[in-house]
Protein backbone atom coordinates (compact mmCIF):
# COMPACT_ATOMS: atom_id res chain seq x y z
CA UNK A 1 0.00 0.00 0.00
CA UNK A 2 1.44 3.38 -1.02
CA UNK A 3 1.61 6.01 1.47
CA UNK A 4 -1.38 8.19 -0.44
CA UNK A 5 -3.35 4.76 0.83
CA UNK A 6 -2.33 4.67 4.22
CA UNK A 7 -3.57 8.51 4.77
CA UNK A 8 -6.70 7.91 2.95
CA UNK A 9 -7.49 4.69 5.38
CA UNK A 10 -6.37 6.79 8.44
CA UNK A 11 -9.41 9.64 7.13
CA UNK A 12 -11.70 6.33 6.04
CA UNK A 13 -11.42 5.58 10.02
CA UNK A 14 -11.47 9.16 11.32
CA UNK A 15 -15.16 9.48 9.26
CA UNK A 16 -16.17 5.83 10.53
CA UNK A 17 -15.57 7.15 14.15
CA UNK A 18 -17.75 10.23 13.11
CA UNK A 19 -20.60 8.04 11.72
CA UNK A 20 -20.87 6.07 14.72
CA UNK A 21 -21.81 9.57 17.04
CA UNK A 22 -24.52 10.18 14.83
CA UNK A 23 -28.21 9.70 16.50
CA UNK A 24 -29.50 9.64 13.20
CA UNK A 25 -29.68 6.01 11.07
CA UNK A 26 -29.54 7.47 7.88
CA UNK A 27 -26.76 10.04 8.47
CA UNK A 28 -24.73 7.12 10.11
CA UNK A 29 -25.00 5.69 7.11
CA UNK A 30 -24.15 8.62 4.72
CA UNK A 31 -21.00 9.03 6.17
CA UNK A 32 -19.87 5.27 5.99
CA UNK A 33 -20.95 5.25 2.48
CA UNK A 34 -18.95 8.35 1.51
CA UNK A 35 -16.17 7.05 3.81
CA UNK A 36 -16.65 3.52 1.61
CA UNK A 37 -16.56 5.49 -1.75
CA UNK A 38 -13.12 7.01 -0.95
CA UNK A 39 -12.05 3.80 0.04
CA UNK A 40 -12.90 2.24 -3.00
CA UNK A 41 -11.35 5.37 -4.86
CA UNK A 42 -8.31 5.18 -4.59
CA UNK A 43 -8.20 1.80 -6.79
CA UNK A 44 -9.31 3.86 -9.52
CA UNK A 45 -12.44 6.19 -10.36
CA UNK A 46 -13.30 4.24 -13.42
CA UNK A 47 -13.82 0.75 -10.93
CA UNK A 48 -15.90 3.20 -8.86
CA UNK A 49 -17.87 4.35 -11.32
CA UNK A 50 -18.34 0.46 -12.06
CA UNK A 51 -19.54 -0.55 -8.53
CA UNK A 52 -21.61 2.75 -8.54
CA UNK A 53 -23.53 1.68 -11.76
CA UNK A 54 -23.87 -2.36 -10.48
CA UNK A 55 -25.97 -0.98 -7.21
CA UNK A 56 -28.14 0.98 -8.80
CA UNK A 57 -29.14 -1.75 -11.26
CA UNK A 58 -29.09 -4.52 -8.92
CA UNK A 59 -31.27 -2.90 -6.56
CA UNK A 60 -33.37 -1.95 -9.19
CA UNK A 61 -33.54 -5.20 -10.28
CA UNK A 62 -34.28 -6.25 -6.75
CA UNK A 63 -37.20 -4.19 -6.16
CA UNK A 64 -38.57 -5.36 -9.40
CA UNK A 65 -38.27 -8.69 -8.21
CA UNK A 66 -39.95 -8.07 -5.04
CA UNK A 67 -43.07 -6.69 -6.71
CA UNK A 68 -43.41 -10.00 -8.68
CA UNK A 69 -41.07 -12.89 -7.80
CA UNK A 70 -40.93 -14.66 -10.31
CA UNK A 71 -38.03 -16.86 -12.49
CA UNK A 72 -37.86 -14.58 -15.52
CA UNK A 73 -36.93 -11.85 -13.27
CA UNK A 74 -34.55 -13.63 -11.28
CA UNK A 75 -33.04 -14.64 -14.35
CA UNK A 76 -33.04 -10.84 -15.82
CA UNK A 77 -30.22 -9.77 -12.74
CA UNK A 78 -28.91 -13.02 -12.87
CA UNK A 79 -27.81 -12.51 -16.73
CA UNK A 80 -26.81 -8.74 -15.73
CA UNK A 81 -24.36 -10.22 -12.84
CA UNK A 82 -22.74 -12.67 -14.84
CA UNK A 83 -21.94 -10.53 -17.84
CA UNK A 84 -20.76 -7.64 -15.96
CA UNK A 85 -18.10 -9.90 -14.61
CA UNK A 86 -17.70 -11.95 -17.54
CA UNK A 87 -16.72 -9.21 -19.10
CA UNK A 88 -14.41 -7.82 -16.87
CA UNK A 89 -13.08 -10.53 -15.68
CA UNK A 90 -13.18 -13.59 -18.15
CA UNK A 91 -13.38 -11.32 -21.65
CA UNK A 92 -9.82 -10.07 -21.39
CA UNK A 93 -7.96 -13.95 -21.39
CA UNK A 94 -9.55 -14.66 -24.77
CA UNK A 95 -6.66 -12.26 -25.96
CA UNK A 96 -3.93 -15.14 -25.27
CA UNK A 97 -6.24 -17.69 -26.95
CA UNK A 98 -5.83 -16.08 -30.14
CA UNK A 99 -10.14 -15.93 -30.44
CA UNK A 100 -9.65 -13.00 -31.53
CA UNK A 101 -8.35 -10.49 -34.03
CA UNK A 102 -5.96 -7.65 -33.54
CA UNK A 103 -8.22 -4.75 -34.08
CA UNK A 104 -10.64 -6.46 -31.24
CA UNK A 105 -7.38 -7.23 -28.97
CA UNK A 106 -6.98 -3.42 -29.09
CA UNK A 107 -9.87 -2.65 -27.72
CA UNK A 108 -9.77 -5.63 -24.79
CA UNK A 109 -6.48 -4.50 -23.72
CA UNK A 110 -8.29 -1.58 -22.33
CA UNK A 111 -10.52 -3.19 -20.12
CA UNK A 112 -9.43 -3.49 -16.49
CA UNK A 113 -10.62 -5.64 -13.73
CA UNK A 114 -12.21 -3.88 -10.85
CA UNK A 115 -10.95 -5.27 -7.55
CA UNK A 116 -13.47 -6.53 -5.76
CA UNK A 117 -15.67 -7.43 -8.53
CA UNK A 118 -15.94 -11.15 -7.85
CA UNK A 119 -16.85 -10.46 -4.53
CA UNK A 120 -19.49 -7.82 -4.18
CA UNK A 121 -21.16 -9.33 -7.32
CA UNK A 122 -21.95 -12.36 -5.28
CA UNK A 123 -23.34 -10.35 -2.95
CA UNK A 124 -25.15 -8.79 -5.10
CA UNK A 125 -26.61 -12.04 -6.75
CA UNK A 126 -26.97 -13.61 -3.02
CA UNK A 127 -29.96 -10.07 -2.53
CA UNK A 128 -31.26 -11.22 -5.75
CA UNK A 129 -31.42 -15.07 -4.40
CA UNK A 130 -33.06 -13.72 -1.09
CA UNK A 131 -35.75 -11.59 -2.62
CA UNK A 132 -36.98 -14.66 -4.75
CA UNK A 133 -37.17 -16.83 -1.77
CA UNK A 134 -39.32 -13.95 -0.07
CA UNK A 135 -36.77 -13.52 3.16
CA UNK A 136 -37.92 -10.06 4.79
CA UNK A 137 -35.81 -7.78 3.60
CA UNK A 138 -36.54 -4.45 2.59
CA UNK A 139 -33.36 -1.71 2.06
CA UNK A 140 -33.12 1.56 1.44
CA UNK A 141 -31.08 3.01 -1.76
CA UNK A 142 -28.71 4.20 0.66
CA UNK A 143 -28.50 1.18 2.82
CA UNK A 144 -27.87 -1.51 -0.37
CA UNK A 145 -25.23 0.90 -1.90
CA UNK A 146 -23.61 0.75 1.87
CA UNK A 147 -24.02 -2.96 1.76
CA UNK A 148 -22.03 -3.29 -2.02
CA UNK A 149 -19.46 -0.66 -0.84
CA UNK A 150 -18.84 -1.71 2.30
CA UNK A 151 -15.41 -1.03 2.66
CA UNK A 152 -13.87 -3.67 5.48
CA UNK A 153 -15.46 -6.26 2.68
CA UNK A 154 -15.91 -4.34 -0.75
CA UNK A 155 -11.56 -5.55 -2.04
CA UNK A 156 -11.41 -9.37 -0.81
CA UNK A 157 -14.51 -9.68 0.98
CA UNK A 158 -15.37 -11.70 3.37
CA UNK A 159 -18.84 -12.23 1.11
CA UNK A 160 -21.73 -11.33 3.27
CA UNK A 161 -25.79 -10.92 3.18
CA UNK A 162 -28.20 -8.79 3.08
CA UNK A 163 -30.08 -10.28 5.92
CA UNK A 164 -26.72 -10.12 8.45
CA UNK A 165 -25.65 -6.57 7.66
CA UNK A 166 -28.78 -4.59 7.72
CA UNK A 167 -29.52 -4.70 11.31
CA UNK A 168 -26.22 -4.00 11.76
CA UNK A 169 -25.94 -1.16 9.87
CA UNK A 170 -29.64 0.12 11.42
CA UNK A 171 -28.68 0.33 14.99
CA UNK A 172 -27.03 2.41 17.46
CA UNK A 173 -23.00 2.45 18.26
CA UNK A 174 -22.47 1.60 21.63
CA UNK A 175 -19.38 0.87 23.06
CA UNK A 176 -17.97 -2.49 24.36
CA UNK A 177 -15.03 -3.23 25.56
CA UNK A 178 -15.23 -6.99 24.73
CA UNK A 179 -15.48 -6.02 21.07
CA UNK A 180 -12.57 -3.72 21.14
CA UNK A 181 -10.59 -6.08 22.70
CA UNK A 182 -11.38 -9.12 20.41
CA UNK A 183 -10.84 -6.86 17.60
CA UNK A 184 -7.86 -5.54 18.32
CA UNK A 185 -6.51 -8.77 18.86
CA UNK A 186 -7.51 -10.07 15.61
CA UNK A 187 -5.83 -6.93 13.55
CA UNK A 188 -2.68 -7.94 15.25
CA UNK A 189 -3.22 -11.61 14.21
CA UNK A 190 -3.72 -10.45 10.67
CA UNK A 191 -0.78 -8.19 10.53
CA UNK A 192 1.33 -10.87 11.71
CA UNK A 193 -0.01 -13.59 9.44
CA UNK A 194 0.30 -11.57 6.56
CA UNK A 195 3.33 -8.51 7.06
CA UNK A 196 5.69 -11.52 8.55
CA UNK A 197 4.61 -14.89 8.01
CA UNK A 198 3.18 -15.17 4.43
CA UNK A 199 6.07 -12.40 3.29
CA UNK A 200 8.49 -14.29 4.52
CA UNK A 201 7.06 -17.22 2.66
CA UNK A 202 6.56 -15.46 -0.60
CA UNK A 203 9.95 -13.64 -0.28
CA UNK A 204 12.27 -16.01 1.56
CA UNK A 205 15.07 -14.87 3.92
CA UNK A 206 17.39 -14.36 1.07
CA UNK A 207 16.72 -13.23 -2.89
CA UNK A 208 15.34 -16.28 -5.15
CA UNK A 209 15.14 -18.18 -1.89
CA UNK A 210 10.93 -17.45 -0.90
CA UNK A 211 7.75 -19.78 -3.43
CA UNK A 212 7.23 -16.71 -5.86
CA UNK A 213 10.82 -16.67 -6.82
CA UNK A 214 10.51 -20.92 -7.48
CA UNK A 215 7.03 -20.62 -9.38
CA UNK A 216 8.11 -17.55 -11.28
CA UNK A 217 11.33 -17.49 -12.17
CA UNK A 218 12.49 -21.26 -11.55
CA UNK A 219 13.45 -23.07 -14.25
CA UNK A 220 12.46 -26.16 -12.72
CA UNK A 221 14.24 -29.10 -12.56
CA UNK A 222 12.89 -29.80 -8.69
CA UNK A 223 12.82 -33.44 -6.64
CA UNK A 224 9.72 -35.27 -5.59
CA UNK A 225 10.61 -33.42 -2.15
CA UNK A 226 11.03 -29.86 -3.66
CA UNK A 227 7.69 -29.89 -4.75
CA UNK A 228 6.07 -31.26 -1.81
CA UNK A 229 7.54 -28.50 0.08
CA UNK A 230 6.71 -25.99 -2.48
CA UNK A 231 3.11 -27.16 -2.23
CA UNK A 232 2.75 -27.42 1.79
CA UNK A 233 4.49 -23.73 1.47
CA UNK A 234 2.45 -22.31 -0.45
CA UNK A 235 -0.91 -23.51 1.00
CA UNK A 236 0.41 -21.92 4.14
CA UNK A 237 1.36 -18.78 2.56
CA UNK A 238 -1.85 -18.29 0.80
CA UNK A 239 -3.33 -19.10 4.71
CA UNK A 240 -1.25 -16.93 5.96
CA UNK A 241 -1.86 -14.04 3.44
CA UNK A 242 -5.94 -14.30 2.94
CA UNK A 243 -7.01 -15.10 6.68
CA UNK A 244 -4.41 -12.07 7.96
CA UNK A 245 -6.81 -9.91 5.56
CA UNK A 246 -9.45 -11.73 6.85
CA UNK A 247 -8.15 -10.84 10.50
CA UNK A 248 -7.74 -7.26 9.92
CA UNK A 249 -10.97 -5.95 8.33
CA UNK A 250 -13.48 -8.75 10.43
CA UNK A 251 -10.93 -7.27 13.61
CA UNK A 252 -11.90 -3.44 12.70
CA UNK A 253 -15.62 -4.02 12.21
CA UNK A 254 -15.94 -5.49 15.13
CA UNK A 255 -13.81 -2.83 17.35
CA UNK A 256 -17.05 -0.89 15.58
CA UNK A 257 -19.95 -3.32 17.06
CA UNK A 258 -20.29 -4.77 13.23
CA UNK A 259 -19.77 -8.69 12.91
CA UNK A 260 -18.56 -9.80 9.66
CA UNK A 261 -18.82 -13.26 8.13
CA UNK A 262 -16.01 -15.69 9.14
CA UNK A 263 -13.57 -16.96 6.90
CA UNK A 264 -11.47 -19.47 8.03
CA UNK A 265 -11.85 -21.86 10.64
CA UNK A 266 -8.23 -24.08 11.54
CA UNK A 267 -8.64 -25.41 7.94
CA UNK A 268 -5.28 -27.09 8.39
CA UNK A 269 -6.42 -29.31 10.85
CA UNK A 270 -9.34 -30.78 9.01
CA UNK A 271 -9.56 -34.45 8.90
CA UNK A 272 -11.13 -34.81 5.62
CA UNK A 273 -12.20 -32.92 2.22
CA UNK A 274 -15.91 -32.17 3.46
CA UNK A 275 -14.71 -30.72 6.52
CA UNK A 276 -12.03 -28.25 4.82
CA UNK A 277 -14.29 -26.59 2.87
CA UNK A 278 -16.18 -25.75 6.12
CA UNK A 279 -13.22 -23.81 7.13
CA UNK A 280 -11.51 -22.65 4.05
CA UNK A 281 -12.74 -19.08 2.86
CA UNK A 282 -16.19 -20.15 4.51
CA UNK A 283 -17.78 -17.17 3.01
CA UNK A 284 -17.53 -17.96 -0.38
CA UNK A 285 -17.84 -21.50 0.02
CA UNK A 286 -21.10 -21.54 2.30
CA UNK A 287 -22.24 -19.36 -0.64
CA UNK A 288 -21.63 -22.05 -3.58
CA UNK A 289 -23.06 -24.30 -0.90
CA UNK A 290 -26.37 -22.52 -0.43
CA UNK A 291 -27.04 -20.83 -3.99
CA UNK A 292 -26.00 -23.66 -6.18
CA UNK A 293 -25.25 -27.02 -4.50
CA UNK A 294 -27.94 -27.20 -3.10
CA UNK A 295 -30.45 -25.95 -5.23
CA UNK A 296 -29.22 -27.89 -8.06
CA UNK A 297 -28.98 -31.09 -5.81
CA UNK A 298 -32.56 -31.11 -4.76
CA UNK A 299 -33.12 -31.22 -8.72
CA UNK A 300 -33.32 -35.11 -8.29
CA UNK A 301 -32.62 -37.44 -5.95
CA UNK A 302 -30.29 -39.73 -7.51
CA UNK A 303 -26.83 -40.07 -5.66
CA UNK A 304 -25.18 -39.77 -9.30
CA UNK A 305 -26.70 -36.65 -9.54
CA UNK A 306 -25.63 -35.28 -6.20
CA UNK A 307 -21.89 -36.02 -7.02
CA UNK A 308 -22.52 -34.65 -10.26
CA UNK A 309 -23.02 -31.71 -8.85
CA UNK A 310 -20.69 -31.77 -5.86
CA UNK A 311 -18.45 -31.36 -8.94
CA UNK A 312 -20.11 -28.77 -11.12
CA UNK A 313 -20.44 -26.67 -7.74
CA UNK A 314 -16.06 -26.96 -7.34
CA UNK A 315 -15.55 -26.59 -10.77
CA UNK A 316 -17.63 -22.97 -10.71
CA UNK A 317 -15.24 -22.07 -7.63
CA UNK A 318 -12.44 -22.83 -9.76
CA UNK A 319 -13.33 -20.64 -12.71
CA UNK A 320 -14.84 -18.26 -10.14
CA UNK A 321 -10.87 -17.22 -9.41
CA UNK A 322 -10.10 -17.33 -12.97
CA UNK A 323 -11.02 -18.64 -16.18
CA UNK A 324 -7.69 -21.06 -16.65
CA UNK A 325 -7.01 -24.56 -17.09
CA UNK A 326 -4.92 -25.07 -13.82
CA UNK A 327 -7.88 -23.06 -11.73
CA UNK A 328 -10.74 -25.37 -13.50
CA UNK A 329 -8.53 -28.39 -12.77
CA UNK A 330 -8.64 -27.07 -9.31
CA UNK A 331 -11.88 -27.05 -8.78
CA UNK A 332 -12.77 -30.47 -10.63
CA UNK A 333 -9.92 -31.84 -8.50
CA UNK A 334 -11.65 -30.47 -5.34
CA UNK A 335 -15.10 -31.82 -6.41
CA UNK A 336 -13.76 -35.46 -7.25
CA UNK A 337 -12.26 -35.45 -3.49
CA UNK A 338 -15.69 -34.27 -2.48
CA UNK A 339 -17.33 -37.61 -3.86
CA UNK A 340 -14.37 -39.95 -3.14
CA UNK A 341 -14.64 -38.85 0.06
CA UNK A 342 -18.46 -39.84 0.26
CA UNK A 343 -18.02 -43.02 -1.94
CA UNK A 344 -15.34 -43.85 1.41
CA UNK A 345 -17.73 -43.10 4.04
CA UNK A 346 -20.23 -45.55 2.28
CA UNK A 347 -17.42 -48.15 1.69
CA UNK A 348 -16.76 -47.72 5.60
CA UNK A 349 -20.25 -47.98 6.53
CA UNK A 350 -20.74 -51.45 4.94
CA UNK A 351 -18.07 -53.18 5.80
CA UNK A 352 -18.50 -51.49 9.77
CA UNK A 353 -14.17 -50.59 9.10
CA UNK A 354 -13.35 -48.59 12.37
CA UNK A 355 -9.86 -47.97 13.79
CA UNK A 356 -8.68 -46.76 17.43
CA UNK A 357 -9.62 -43.00 17.73
CA UNK A 358 -6.06 -41.29 17.38
CA UNK A 359 -4.74 -43.51 15.27
CA UNK A 360 -7.89 -42.85 12.64
CA UNK A 361 -8.27 -39.55 13.56
CA UNK A 362 -4.17 -39.11 12.36
CA UNK A 363 -4.21 -41.40 9.50
CA UNK A 364 -7.27 -39.17 7.82
CA UNK A 365 -5.92 -35.35 8.91
CA UNK A 366 -2.49 -37.06 6.96
CA UNK A 367 -4.35 -38.07 4.18
CA UNK A 368 -6.45 -34.65 3.44
CA UNK A 369 -3.48 -32.89 4.41
CA UNK A 370 -1.55 -34.27 1.61
CA UNK A 371 -4.94 -34.33 -0.96
CA UNK A 372 -5.00 -30.20 -0.18
CA UNK A 373 -1.35 -29.74 -0.56
CA UNK A 374 -1.13 -31.50 -4.05
CA UNK A 375 -4.33 -29.36 -5.45
CA UNK A 376 -2.27 -26.04 -4.33
CA UNK A 377 -0.17 -27.41 -7.09
CA UNK A 378 -2.91 -26.36 -9.95
CA UNK A 379 -4.12 -23.05 -7.90
CA UNK A 380 -0.76 -21.81 -8.10
CA UNK A 381 1.22 -23.30 -11.09
CA UNK A 382 1.29 -20.64 -13.97
CA UNK A 383 0.32 -22.95 -16.81
CA UNK A 384 -0.57 -26.80 -17.18
CA UNK A 385 2.94 -27.56 -18.24
CA UNK A 386 4.44 -26.11 -14.79
CA UNK A 387 1.85 -28.16 -12.90
CA UNK A 388 2.40 -31.33 -15.11
CA UNK A 389 5.93 -30.96 -14.46
CA UNK A 390 5.76 -31.10 -10.97
CA UNK A 391 3.20 -33.67 -10.85
CA UNK A 392 5.69 -35.61 -12.35
CA UNK A 393 8.62 -35.19 -9.80
CA UNK A 394 6.30 -36.19 -7.11
CA UNK A 395 5.24 -39.23 -8.68
CA UNK A 396 8.86 -40.49 -9.68
CA UNK A 397 10.60 -41.63 -6.61
CA UNK A 398 13.95 -40.95 -7.80
CA UNK A 399 13.81 -37.48 -8.03
CA UNK A 400 13.49 -37.71 -4.19
CA UNK A 401 17.07 -38.16 -4.05
CA UNK A 402 18.26 -34.73 -5.69
CA UNK A 403 16.43 -31.65 -3.67
CA UNK A 404 16.97 -28.56 -5.23
CA UNK A 405 15.62 -25.87 -2.93
CA UNK A 406 17.33 -23.43 -0.71
CA UNK A 407 17.73 -25.38 2.86
CA UNK A 408 16.32 -22.07 3.97
CA UNK A 409 13.17 -22.51 2.58
CA UNK A 410 12.79 -25.67 4.06
CA UNK A 411 13.47 -24.73 7.43
CA UNK A 412 11.39 -21.63 7.17
CA UNK A 413 8.42 -23.50 5.84
CA UNK A 414 9.04 -26.30 8.24
CA UNK A 415 8.95 -23.87 11.50
CA UNK A 416 6.40 -22.09 10.38
CA UNK A 417 4.04 -24.96 9.25
CA UNK A 418 5.13 -26.64 12.92
CA UNK A 419 4.32 -23.47 14.68
CA UNK A 420 0.89 -23.10 12.93
CA UNK A 421 -0.26 -26.41 14.26
CA UNK A 422 1.33 -26.23 17.80
CA UNK A 423 0.04 -22.95 18.21
CA UNK A 424 -3.84 -24.23 17.08
CA UNK A 425 -3.70 -27.21 18.88
CA UNK A 426 -2.58 -25.15 22.11
CA UNK A 427 -5.34 -22.68 21.11
CA UNK A 428 -8.02 -25.47 20.81
CA UNK A 429 -6.76 -27.08 24.23
CA UNK A 430 -7.53 -24.15 26.05
CA UNK A 431 -11.04 -23.94 24.57
CA UNK A 432 -11.73 -27.47 25.32
CA UNK A 433 -10.51 -26.61 28.56
CA UNK A 434 -12.44 -23.34 29.33
CA UNK A 435 -15.58 -24.91 27.67
CA UNK A 436 -15.61 -28.17 30.07
CA UNK A 437 -14.71 -26.03 33.18
CA UNK A 438 -17.97 -24.25 32.90
CA UNK A 439 -19.72 -26.99 32.23
CA UNK A 440 -18.34 -28.77 35.12
CA UNK A 441 -19.96 -26.15 37.61
CA UNK A 442 -16.77 -26.08 39.44
CA UNK A 443 -15.93 -29.99 39.77
CA UNK A 444 -12.56 -28.81 37.67
CA UNK A 445 -9.38 -27.28 39.24
CA UNK A 446 -10.51 -23.54 39.85
CA UNK A 447 -7.00 -22.85 38.99
CA UNK A 448 -7.47 -24.47 35.64
CA UNK A 449 -10.57 -22.24 35.05
CA UNK A 450 -8.59 -19.29 36.14
CA UNK A 451 -5.63 -20.06 33.50
CA UNK A 452 -8.25 -20.72 30.79
CA UNK A 453 -9.80 -17.51 31.41
CA UNK A 454 -6.09 -15.70 31.52
CA UNK A 455 -5.28 -17.18 28.33
CA UNK A 456 -8.20 -16.97 26.26
CA UNK A 457 -9.55 -13.66 27.17
CA UNK A 458 -6.71 -11.92 28.29
CA UNK A 459 -4.34 -12.99 25.54
CA UNK A 460 -3.64 -9.58 23.69
CA UNK A 461 -1.85 -8.32 27.23
CA UNK A 462 1.34 -10.99 25.44
CA UNK A 463 -0.02 -11.01 21.59
CA UNK A 464 0.74 -7.07 21.01
CA UNK A 465 4.27 -6.96 22.31
CA UNK A 466 5.11 -10.38 20.84
CA UNK A 467 3.34 -9.22 17.51
CA UNK A 468 5.59 -6.04 17.36
CA UNK A 469 8.70 -7.84 17.81
CA UNK A 470 7.49 -10.55 14.64
CA UNK A 471 6.83 -7.95 12.35
CA UNK A 472 9.78 -5.92 13.22
CA UNK A 473 11.75 -9.20 12.59
CA UNK A 474 9.53 -9.80 9.35
CA UNK A 475 10.60 -6.60 8.07
CA UNK A 476 14.23 -6.62 8.50
CA UNK A 477 14.41 -10.19 6.98
CA UNK A 478 12.74 -8.46 3.95
CA UNK A 479 14.46 -5.40 3.46
CA UNK A 480 16.28 -5.47 0.77
CA UNK A 481 13.97 -8.09 -0.89
CA UNK A 482 12.56 -7.69 -3.64
CA UNK A 483 9.04 -7.67 -1.81
CA UNK A 484 5.97 -9.17 -4.38
CA UNK A 485 3.58 -9.93 -1.73
CA UNK A 486 2.72 -6.40 -0.25
CA UNK A 487 -0.81 -6.25 -2.32
CA UNK A 488 -3.25 -8.91 -0.84
CA UNK A 489 -3.40 -12.69 -2.42
CA UNK A 490 -7.42 -12.07 -3.06
CA UNK A 491 -7.49 -8.55 -4.79
CA UNK A 492 -6.17 -10.35 -7.98
CA UNK A 493 -9.41 -12.31 -8.18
Amino acid sequence: MTPQTWGVLLIVLSLWAVAWQQRSASKRQLILLLASYLFYLTWGIEFLFVLILSSLINYFLGSLLRHRPNVARLWLGIAFNLLLLCFFKYLPPLLETGAVNEAQASVFRQIVMPVGISFWTFQALSYLFDIYREEEINPSLLEYCLYMAFWPTVLSGPVCRLPEMLPQFRQAFEFNSADMAVGLRRVIQGIIMKFAFAELLLNGVSPGGGIAHQFDHSPGGWGGLDVLLLATGFGLQLFFDFAGYSHIMIGISRIFGIRLEENFARPFLATNPSVFWTRWHMSLSSWIRDYVFLPLASMRPQRWWTYGTLIISMTLFGLWHAATATFVLWGVYHGLLLVLHRLGQQVARSRSVSLPGYLGATLSWSCTFILISLGWILFRATDLAQAAAMFRSIFSPASYANPTLPLSLYVLTTALFCGYLISTLLSSAVSDLRTRSRESNGTLNELALQFADLADAKVWWWLAPSSFVLVVVGIIVTIGISVTGSRFAYTLF
